[in-house]
């Protein structure tokens, strides 16, 4: 095998060429040249407009919804709005390094057939039709690499394109972009040997989130509307967060996870998901519909074959009003490490305006104080073999662990290599159940809907520094769905004199995520939070946010203006 130095050369002149493909077209796209990407300016959302027609922003900044119905009305084709996302997907490369290949041949042989099939028709295909969708890369695609994020693996290529991708397709789609991932697939940042950093469009010393970081960076930069993640500790919420975006960790069984490339494939400790991201809140629901609608257990029978629901939990009545207020758990801190400042300041924000809403809503304090316990269960259970799988797929070509994967390789306390003992692995998973027994009590207790919290320790990470997962993690645990959505932006209001900057820490991670905050480091950076739900209440925490936003003006500073 070549050394991982000429596989990652290899890979990322492949990416060149796909992006250079572009000029090659019969009407030929031209992507303009960046030069030394350190002076570039920190935010570069408007760079990448600088270099788009009205017409290509018009098309890339519209909501998926309103972008179907213009493709049906043939306001738009297919073709148009292919050329105009691979234009700006390729400018979002070279600006936030979010891409591992475009797809431009593929994607614009599939718009033709879809204008010619609307033209024939006088219908969309379905759904979907016409609607680009970027691909996170482990994720099979037929006939293309998938690697993992592995040196060692590049060259494996999928016989078959992933399950929760068919769907999709059928419906009208287009695949034009796969994203980046981190190596090991393990970070809530995206940096890899084969493709290095990829960075946030708003603040390019700030990471992207991970492991969809790729899909983060990529959809807060508006080269892609809407796009397809996956979620063991985070990975969906944190690039959303990072980037300002929309992001759903569906509940566990309800899309299909086959055919995809990654470790520890057939473990069952902590299921891992599939699910959306995208810039507009509507396009979870429509992804979702569109997934579940195929019912894809019928092939997979371990899915739960719940369709997708659409009647509401909170209706209106005409006189009346709300039937039901929406019961809102609070939880500020997970009393193991205290947000940054930005966050805070927008938890307080919103629960503020949610009070003016007395009749939509009422407000409870959550206090949480098992994140400790959470972490030291989920940490032993991601590596029942002690990492053995992922240090021998980067020991197949000597390619160097990253710091991040180190870390979350030698978080656990147990096991050490070689890995647990079946009896401990039960042991740990009956610990797992108790754990999500107690927490289901509380939440019944409480009587909430849904729980409002932040998504991370800050905002978007300082680089190669996301070693707290508490805030996503703990789901992945009890295995509760989450929505991430935007609230604001990092700015001038987050200078002032915080106490909690000069604090004392509840412990050596809360003191260490204090010292990193700067409300200059962190400027323009988007502020995001979460809203999560009890299992299988997708359709509800969904309902919920889009009655919050509607009620309270979400988000209050849009990152992209």
């Amino acid at each position: 095998m070549a050394p991982w130095q000429e596989i990652a050369a290899e890979r990322q002149a492949h990416r060149e060429s796909t992006i250079e493909a572009l000029a090659n077209l019969p009407d030929p796209i031209k992507i303009p040249d960046f030069g030394d990407p350190s002076k570039l300016p920190l935010n570069v959302y408007k760079t990448c407009q600088y270099y788009l027609t009205p017409r290509e922003i018009e098309i890339t900044e519209a909501s998926p919804v309103a972008l179907l119905a213009q493709l049906a009305r043939s306001t738009y084709t297919a073709v148009d709005v292919t050329r105009a996302f691979l234009k700006r997907a390729a400018i979002a490369q070279k600006l936030t390094n979010c891409t591992t290949e475009l797809l431009p041949t593929l994607a614009i042989a599939r718009a033709e057939e879809l204008d010619a099939h609307l033209k024939t028709h006088k219908k969309p295909l379905g759904p979907l039709h016409g609607l680009p969708i970027s691909i996170k890369e482990h994720l099979g695609l037929k006939g293309h690499d998938l690697n993992a994020g592995f040196c060692g693996w590049v060259g494996n290529i999928a016989f078959e394109t992933a399950d929760i991708l068919k769907p999709l397709y059928d419906a009208g789609c287009v695949f034009y972009v796969r994203t980046t991932e981190p190596q090991t697939l393990m970070h809530l940042e995206t940096s890899s040997n084969l493709y290095g950093v990829t960075v946030s469009g708003f603040n390019r010393n700030l990471s992207s989130g991970g492991s969809s970081g790729g899909e983060g960076a990529l959809i807060g930069m508006r080269g892609s509307c809407l796009g397809v993640g996956t979620d063991i500790g985070g990975s969906i919420r944190s690039p959303a967060a990072s980037n300002g975006v929309y992001g759903l960790r569906p509940t566990s069984y309800r899309l299909p996870m086959g055919s995809q490339s990654a470790t520890m494939q057939g473990e069952e400790h902590i299921v891992p998901v599939v699910g959306p991201l995208s810039t507009h809140l509507p396009a979870l629901s429509l992804f979702m519909s569109v997934a579940i609608g195929s019912k894809p257990w019928l092939s997979d029978p371990m899915l739960v074959p719940i369709p997708w629901r659409e009647e509401s939990y909170f209706p209106l009545n005409a006189i009346t009003g709300r039937t039901k207020k929406i019961k809102i758990g609070v939880m500020k801190w997970d009393g193991v490490v205290m947000p940054h400042p930005p966050v805070l300041r927008a938890i307080g924000e919103v629960v503020k305006k949610l009070r003016e809403w007395k009749e939509e809503f009422e407000i409870i304090e959550w206090k949480e104080t098992q994140a400790a316990r959470a972490w030291d269960i989920i940490s032993a259970l991601y590596f029942a073999d002690g990492g053995k799988e992922e240090r021998a797929a980067m020991a197949e070509t000597s390619e160097p662990v990253l710091p991040l994967s180190e870390w979350i390789l030698t978080q656990p306390k147990v096991p050490k290599p070689p890995g647990h003992t079946m009896n401990d692995l039960w042991g740990l998973t009956l610990e797992r159940d108790d754990f999500r027994r107690e927490f289901v009590a509380r939440w019944n207790e409480s009587g909430i809907d849904c729980l409002l919290c932040p998504v991370g320790p800050g905002v978007a990470s300082r680089l190669g520094t996301a070693k707290y997962w508490g805030y996503t993690s703990f789901w992945n645990l009890v295995d509760y769905p989450a929505v991430v959505f935007p609230v604001g932006r990092v700015g001038e209001q987050d200078k002032g004199d915080w106490a909690y900057a000069r604090g004392q820490g509840a412990g050596e991670k809360d003191k260490w995520n204090m010292g990193l905050w700067d409300p200059e480091y962190y400027k323009d950076a988007p502020i995001s939070l979460q809203l999560v739900g009890r299992r299988f209440d997708d359709e509800k925490i969904l309902e919920a946010l889009n009655i919050i936003q509607g009620k309270i003006g979400l988000p209050f500073i849009d990152a992209t203006q």
